[in-house]
């Protein structure tokens, strides 16, 4: 029976016709488990992995491995980008067990639920140290036949100590003694060779550079801004970044930012183009226009779908060869350009830096429009990676975030459309019966219940609309958004903590709440920087109602803050706002190039809002009347306001 084929999760109909009797995450699969008195075996993946599609041929896909599979136990694949909330909880488990997680994930867990053995990947014949997936399964199948009890008593066990280990932060506050020492910390973690942090695998910290360029606006850091210069330069010139394309890969394997895993990831990118709009903001870098130009186009390119929404990812595989698309060979280039030219800029030798005597780009001068185009088109005729066309609302959210600010910012009216169109879909479709859906896909709106992450970035989105449009229509979802998130994901007992599952949302071993900052911000520093927007937006009443929760929040997270900032990126960016102020810029009537000055001129996180004085439901263009007939700006720094200015030269001075 194929239970995969009406899923709207690409990675599950990746699985539909595998001999294993895959089922979906539900109260069917674990009732059935209990009918059959067998253990779940619990797969967790998702469409861009590469090891993921690894596993899925050497053992899914094989007849004897899946009739083992279907003997002795429940076979459920989960896509983990439609359900963060069951990857999270055993994700916990994974690494409780092994010390260490990562995808694909592989947990067997009794009948209701409860995790008794966890790995990731297990190869089809054995290797030093690790059994192979046969051997797993044949132990595991064993054991619960004959010593069920002692598998049930340590699943029990496993899940209390889980339990015990995340509970809620205690109460540190983020104030600028902690901030002062992230940066501390974070210089001191630096490659001052290569850039970034730590050793390989690299990943881009992109909300770690975000919460060092805000450092840097509000205090003035020498460091803080050449820990940030000196990353942004060695991405943008690695193989991380597609030179041809434009966007980003999902990590380095290497230290030097050489090669990386191919899969290109709706986050970082979002995340990217709005690190990158900002810093040119401040600098003027050429690189940084150029990568935030690049990855814009990338999103509208690669990942924009029919509906308007912006899909998940690319694969890193091609016809199942890792980088197959984008990688060359000097003979390759020679062949397009017709000399070595290309080869010399890129720096693709003979030896090559990737695999079999090829290599990936990275750029050692300034790159030729024609020449990339030239590449480009010459690539477009090779196999294509497969695209995860599924709409993820957090991640729809913080592209919506980077196109609406780097729109204005870098004067690009039709980033703000294309952010316009996201988000009328999520409108559209996602919001069922007044919440918000997880994901959709071909405009088909998915089962799974929004988490905290999706209100928190989707609400953030709808506020950066707001200030990018001026439309009163944003302000109003947003903080109906936000109202929700407050009253379903708060902590009953403890102030300023939250879960990342609703009050009402499927009842789980565990309910995840996880504080910490990775790939993407965590769901509570999302929604403590939105509301910390809102604030700044709404009316006076909602304004300290949101301002206060903002504030609660950052008190949970001094300790993590101060211990591991490269975790907490995203809580320390709005630590910083709200140490800033943070600023508001009200720009009432025609003002264009006032706009434009304080969009350019603010601090991160700072407001920017133009429109007509008292325009309806429009908060922060309210009793702000013209100047003399003219345009005018008005800035605000937390209660103090400047008096208002009327020319773009007198914001930046005031700016």
């Amino acid at each position: 029976m194929n239970r995969l084929a009406s899923a709207t999760s690409p990675y599950l109909l990746q699985h539909a016709e595998n001999p294993v009797e895959w089922w979906q995450w539900g109260a069917g699969a674990l009732a059935e488990a209990r009918r059959r008195n067998v253990p779940i075996l619990l797969s967790v993946g998702y469409a861009a992995c590469h090891w993921c599609h690894v596993m899925a041929h050497e053992s899914f896909e094989d007849a004897e491995t899946a009739a083992v599979m279907n003997a002795h136990f429940v076979n459920i694949k989960v896509d983990r980008e439609e359900r963060p909330d069951i990857d999270a909880v055993y994700m916990a488990a994974t690494q409780a067990m092994t010390g260490q997680g990562g995808w694909p994930m592989t947990c067997f867990l009794t009948p209701d639920g409860e995790p008794f053995h966890c790995g990731t990947y297990y190869p089809p014949s054995p290797r030093p140290g690790m059994p192979s997936f046969r051997q797993l399964l044949a132990a595991v199948a064993e054991a619960w036949q004959e010593r069920p009890d002692e598998l049930l008593d340590g699943a029990k066990q496993i899940v209390a100590h889980i339990a015990e280990q995340t509970g809620p932060l205690q109460e540190s506050v983020v104030d600028e003694a902690v901030l002062a020492a992230a940066v501390d910390k974070l210089s001191q973690e630096a490659d001052p060779v290569n850039g970034g942090f730590g050793r390989a695998p690299k990943f881009p910290p992109s909300m770690v550079l975000e919460f060092l360029l805000r450092h840097h606006e509000r205090t003035g850091s020498a460091d803080a801004l050449s820990l940030v210069e000196s990353t942004a330069e060695a991405m943008a010139r690695g193989g991380l970044y597609d030179q041809l394309a434009g966007g980003f890969a999902r990590y380095s394997v290497d230290a030097s930012w050489i090669v990386p895993h191919f899969e290109k990831m709706l986050y970082d990118n979002a995340l990217l183009l709005r690190f990158y709009a900002h810093l040119w903001r401040r600098t003027g870098s050429a690189t940084a226009l150029r990568v935030a130009s690049g990855t814009a186009e990338f999103l509208f390119e690669y990942l924009r779908t029919a509906e308007g929404g912006f899909a998940s990812s690319l694969d890193a595989d091609t016809d199942g060869v890792e980088g197959l698309t984008y990688v060359w060979t000097p003979a390759q280039l020679r062949e397009v350009v017709g000399d070595d030219s290309a080869a010399a800029l890129f720096g693709v030798t003979e030896e090559g830096t990737f695999e079999e005597g090829a290599s990936t780009l990275r750029l050692f001068g300034d790159l030729p429009e024609p020449l990339r185009v030239q590449l480009l088109e010459a690539r477009a005729k090779r196999p294509q990676p497969g695209r995860d066309d599924k709409v993820i609302a957090s991640w729809n959210g913080l592209a919506i975030t980077a196109l609406a600010e780097a729109g204005v910012a870098l004067d690009h009216p039709q980033w703000i459309e294309w952010a316009v169109g996201a988000a009328e879909l999520l409108l559209r479709v996602h919001v069922v019966d007044g919440r918000l859906r997880r994901s959709s896909r071909d405009g088909v709106v998915g089962e799974s219940a929004g988490v905290l992450e999706d209100y928190a970035c989707v609400a953030d989105g709808f506020l950066a609309l707001h200030q990018a449009t001026g439309s009163a229509k944003w302000l109003t979802e947003a903080t109906r958004l936000l109202d929700l998130a407050l009253a379903h994901f708060a902590s009953p007992d403890v102030p300023g903590a939250y879960f990342d599952t609703a009050d009402d949302a499927e009842t789980l071993v565990q309910r995840p709440a996880d504080p910490g900052d990775n790939a993407s911000p965590a769901g509570a520093s999302a929604l403590a920087g939105a509301l910390l927007t809102a604030s700044a937006l709404a009316g006076h009443t909602d304004s300290a109602r949101y301002r206060e929760a903002a504030e609660q929040a950052l008190r949970r997270v001094g300790v993590l803050a101060g211990r591991v900032p490269r975790f907490a990126g995203h809580w320390l960016s709005v630590a910083e706002a709200l140490q800033a102020g943070p600023v508001q810029v009200a720009v009432v009537g025609d003002g264009a190039s006032l706009r434009l000055a304080a969009a350019r001129g603010v601090h991160g996180g700072g407001i920017v809002l133009a429109g007509e004085p008292d325009a309806p439901g429009v908060p922060l263009l309210a009793d702000r009347p013209l100047v003399a007939g003219s345009p005018a700006a008005y800035v605000c720094r937390g209660y103090v306001c400047d008096r208002p200015v009327t020319t773009a030269e007198e914001l930046t001075a005031q700016l």
